[in-house]
């Protein structure tokens, strides 16, 4: 089966006045049609500019990008400004991290999300209406009939949100790419907003790529997970092998800081230090100057996307062996069901 992208070796570099900003490097990954593909990393990790580059939204002039991205066996990379119109918003919708910057303050709701609909589709005013009130109706905006109307500044924070769902969805895309779609919300509104999407992609048979800093998120929607820091791919899996199995001392970092219901009063986990300066990245493992596992051929030897033995295609970037990373998780694992029994 053709993937509906499949990304290989992207890499993409930004020239700056302090010289070369390596902000993507040697990422891979499959997203299968009708599937969600969880991208997991803390802020600097490279997840929303690999997505950027996918969308042919990265600046020629300064950019630097090297790879391959095939939408649908179709290759992106170096196609015409054009073609690239043609592809977003109508085969790639996205959802940016904050709609009241997204959504043009000074148009109705119904005027931008009948713009979408005129660029793509060959279709009347009057039909370009109908669609963005059905899209609104479909994202459970109240009232749509008369909310179309409205301007963003007159929508909650969760209802602009359902809005750029709409804006994206409205075309029927193959593909939705969702950047940090919950971030700003309050967690019943992200609750309901996480429904909303499970339930359009069943409807719909969209793939989704959730590009997200939490994990808890990735467990609600994902069926695959890459885990990215400092620019690259460090581990990546279906989600069920990442949160039974993490191979990857930044993944276990990253699952111990998780709040817990039943830990009352307990202090979340932090990762020491902080990401890694992608203008002067770190010799050897991205992640060596904040492990507490740390070996010295970290510091000089940038580890392979190994194999797991266990799990399905579960890659991970480590040089501890294997016995010496299933005794520290199984360590850590006790460490936490302890803490929740507590």
């Amino acid at each position: 089966m053709v993937a509906a992208l499949e990304v290989k070796d992207l890499s993409t570099s930004f020239r700056t006045d302090d010289g070369i900003v390596q902000a993507v490097s040697g990422v891979s990954f499959r997203l299968e049609p009708g599937s969600t593909l969880g991208v997991v990393g803390e802020s600097g990790s490279g997840k929303s500019v690999t997505f950027l580059t996918v969308m042919g939204l990265v600046d020629p002039r300064q950019a630097t990008v090297r790879g391959s991205v095939l939408l649908q066996g179709e290759e992106m990379l170096g196609a015409s400004q054009s073609r690239m119109r043609q592809i977003r918003g109508r085969t790639i919708g996205m959802i940016f991290q904050d709609p009241m910057t997204s959504l043009n303050p000074v148009k109705t709701i119904g005027w931008q999300l009948q713009e979408a609909v005129l660029i793509h589709q060959d279709v009347s005013k009057k039909e370009a209406r109908k669609q963005a009130i059905d899209i609104l109706k479909e994202v459970e905006i109240p009232r749509a009939d008369q909310r179309v109307d409205d301007y963003p500044h007159q929508f909650s924070g969760g209802m602009r949100q359902r809005v750029m769902i709409a804006m994206a969805l409205i075309n029927n895309p193959e593909i939705l790419i969702a950047d940090e779609p919950t971030t700003a919300l309050d967690v019943t509104t992200q609750a309901q907003i996480l429904r909303l999407m499970k339930k359009l992609q069943a409807e719909h048979e969209t793939a989704i790529v959730m590009i997200t800093h939490d994990l808890g998120v990735v467990a609600e929607l994902a069926d695959h997970v890459i885990v990215m820091y400092g620019g690259k791919v460090v581990e990546q899996a279906n989600v069920d092998d990442l949160f039974v199995k993490p191979e990857m001392p930044y993944t276990w970092g990253l699952l111990g800081s998780l709040p817990r219901l039943n830990a009352t009063g307990a202090r979340l986990d932090q990762i020491p230090g902080q990401p890694p300066s992608l203008l002067n990245p770190p010799s050897g493992c991205p992640f060596h100057p904040r492990c507490e596992f740390v070996m010295s051929i970290c510091r000089t030897e940038l580890p392979g996307l190994d194999l797991s033995t266990v799990g399905n295609d579960h890659r991970f970037r480590c040089h501890l062996d294997e016995e010496s990373r299933t005794r520290i998780w199984n360590q850590k694992k006790a460490a936490l069901v302890n803490e929740d029994a507590a």
